[in-house]
């Protein structure tokens, strides 16, 4: 398989994770309170993240809260997908690396790397979106304090996070086993 269809196929898997990220959310019946909890749209970037590499879920981290905003007006423009935009990013640039650099440099076990990278980039992730609010509530009336922080990063995502971290590795390791959407690295091709 040669460059270009690897390049082709790959923006025709973003496109198909950026569609995922755009569905999930119906899930929750856009009731916001349980959008909040089950963190229905980082699903698809940390997957992305995983099976494509980082400049592919950082891509599709970035444009997803923005469209979702555009297309279905959920969430709001401003705070919420802005920084959005800036969290999911970061799920899928820091989960792409550190699951890349633990396979290429460390052969780690599939487990192990599964799990770092996760949670490496969900603690880089809602570290930056707590940064990222904290910037916009300069520019508004809601100041953003540190329990905002902890509020909304952990306590009431934490039925969210229990989920990725339970479906996620799952979801890899199915993948994985069944060689579907496995990328060989060292030769550019799908194996």
């Amino acid at each position: 398989m040669n460059k270009a269809s690897i390049a082709l196929r790959k923006m025709v898997l973003s496109v198909c994770f950026l569609v995922m990220g755009w569905l999930l959310p119906l899930v929750t019946l856009r009731i916001p309170t349980i959008g909040n909890m089950l963190c229905p749209m980082h699903i698809p970037v940390l997957l992305c993240g995983f099976i494509l590499g980082p400049k592919y879920g950082g891509l599709v981290g970035l444009i997803l809260p923005l469209t979702r905003s555009i297309f279905w007006g959920m969430p709001p423009l401003y705070p919420t997908a802005i920084c959005m935009m800036v969290e999911l990013a970061t799920y899928g640039i820091v989960n792409g690396i550190v699951y890349d650099l633990l396979g290429a440099k460390m052969r780690a076990d599939a487990l192990v790397r599964i799990y770092t990278a996760l949670i490496a980039a969900m603690c880089v992730g809602r570290l930056l979106w707590g940064v990222s609010r904290m910037v916009c509530g300069l520019f508004d009336t809601n100041n953003f304090t540190w329990s905002l922080f902890i509020t909304g990063a952990f306590l009431t995502a934490w039925p969210g996070i229990l989920l990725q971290l339970i479906l996620i590795p799952i979801l890899i390791k199915m993948l994985s086993y069944l060689h579907i959407l496995k990328w060989d690295t060292s030769q550019n091709k799908v194996s």
